[in-house]
């Protein structure tokens, strides 16, 4: 008897210990310690391996004879594929395990505008289809499925899409296919990018889609306004992904955080959750911090802190639509700071197309726990707009120290809402009256 409660006390013990740990580690995730930057005792260089930085030479064999040593060769540790300064034409290329790619200053690697030649992959089984076209889509110019322990960084060197061509193909309807992303790492793990500047992405510029433990940091990223669909770094279906102290400057979203696309992203089932944005400047015409509106898979605990955004379309952001289901939840915007924006937040249950027509009408997102705190504004057109769904109306929704001011279009209110829900603190302009009820207990974490 004794020994028998004796061994219950020990496996209770254990159990809490082991529970203890795991939400002690789980706490203790920051973006400094998320993924360790790895040392590499083995280097090659690019030049080894027949590389010429001329800006004319095709440099795709090189590239992949590097990788294709890295890969094979498995050096302990992990091995630095250098690349010197000078202008290195190349196809696109993948990646391997325990390798960093590191750009010395005035390094370039710039993709082939030779669209003919690229490879054709699957679509993300999460989206049915290509985002722009049905069927396949075009590999990324850099591109890695299911690597771990991978750094991309260097001397701020840069990595050139050379888009115009892609963009030109979109404008004209060209495209047979959905345009490459710059960078795609899909199925990936313990990732770091940092000290890089990314120019003229034929589409969305970093995508991390199924992976874990990401790092973006110190990066700049550049396309011009008017360069369609160019969003600066999509988590899709991710978790802990950490973006800090970068500058984006694109034609679409600087941030979107997506998780798949009506009925496949439902089928899928995969979140993006534990994502954390801070210290980020950009500007765009369409949004600074997204959430969607390919959401289908749910988005949960996102924190934004220590943004600041100008000459925007829209501050903030979060997207959704029917046919999408997925759970939004938990997402917090702190101490942001726009100038120039045309809507200053708006959370909308009506944005974004669908892949085809099988979705379904009645799988409806549930939008739930948004805190934003701390938001100001000057030259804003419209502070606010919140829109749900008429039977999933958005819920908890707490605006604490929000002032948006600007020059409100004749006729209009500053805020509108509908089939909303939630508390306010200390917003000027004073918000919608949706926003001002105090009958939901715990829509906001400070007395209204």
């Amino acid at each position: 008897m004794i020994q028998s409660k004796l061994l219950g006390l020990l496996l209770s013990i254990l159990v809490t210990t082991l529970f203890l740990s795991c939400w002690c580690q789980a706490s203790l995730i920051t973006c400094s310690n998320i993924v360790p930057m790895r040392y590499r005792i083995d280097k090659i260089s690019i030049t080894d391996f027949g590389g010429v930085g001329d800006g004319k030479t095709l440099n795709t064999k090189a590239f992949r004879a590097a990788i294709y040593r890295i890969e094979h060769l498995r050096r302990r540790g992990g091995t630095l594929l250098y690349i010197p300064p000078g202008v290195f034409v190349t196809e696109s290329f993948n990646l391997t395990s325990h390798m960093t790619l590191y750009l010395a200053k005035g390094a370039v690697i710039r993709a082939t505008q030779d669209t003919g030649n690229w490879p054709l992959i699957a679509p993300l089984p999460s989206y049915g289809r290509g985002r722009e076209l049905p069927g396949g889509r075009y590999m990324s110019f850099i591109h890695g499925y299911g690597v771990h322990d991978v750094i991309i960084t260097g001397e701020n060197g840069t990595i050139d899409g050379q888009g115009d061509v892609w963009w030109n193909m979109w404008r004209q309807r060209t495209l047979k296919y959905t345009r490459p992303n710059l960078i795609e790492l899909m199925h990936s793990r313990n990732i770091i990018i940092s000290n890089v500047i990314f120019r003229d992405s034929p589409f969305w510029n970093i995508h991390p889609v199924y992976c874990s433990n990401v790092v973006v940091r110190y990066v700049t990223i550049l396309a011009p306004a008017d360069s369609p669909n160019t969003d600066g770094i999509d988590p899709d279906s991710s978790c802990n992904v950490c973006i800090e102290d970068s500058y984006i400057s694109t034609g679409d979203d600087l941030v979107a955080v997506k998780s798949g696309w009506d009925e496949y992203g439902i089928a899928y089932g995969r979140p993006s959750y534990g994502i954390t944005i801070r210290r980020l400047t950009g500007s765009s015409p369409f949004s600074g911090i997204a959430i969607g509106s390919e959401t289908s898979g749910g988005v949960e605990d996102v924190l934004a802190e220590n943004i600041n955004l100008y000459n925007m379309g829209v501050g903030i952001h979060v997207k959704t639509n029917i046919g999408r289901g997925g759970l939004i939840k938990n997402l917090t915007f702190s101490e942001v700071y726009m100038e120039n924006a045309r809507k200053g937040i708006k959370i909308a249950g009506d944005v974004g197309d669908h892949p085809d027509d099988k979705y379904d009408p009645n799988a409806l997102p549930t939008v739930t726990g948004i805190t934003m705190t701390h938001i100001w504004g000057v030259n804003v057109l419209q502070p606010g707009l919140i829109r749900g769904i008429k039977n999933s109306p958005f819920t908890s929704i707490c605006l604490d120290n929000v002032n948006l001011h600007g020059p409100t279009k004749p006729g209009t209110s500053p805020w509108q809402c509908a089939d909303v829900s939630g508390s306010s603190l200390k917003v000027s302009p004073w918000p919608c009256s949706e926003l001002t009820s105090t009958h939901v207990a715990g829509t906001c974490s400070v007395p209204v």
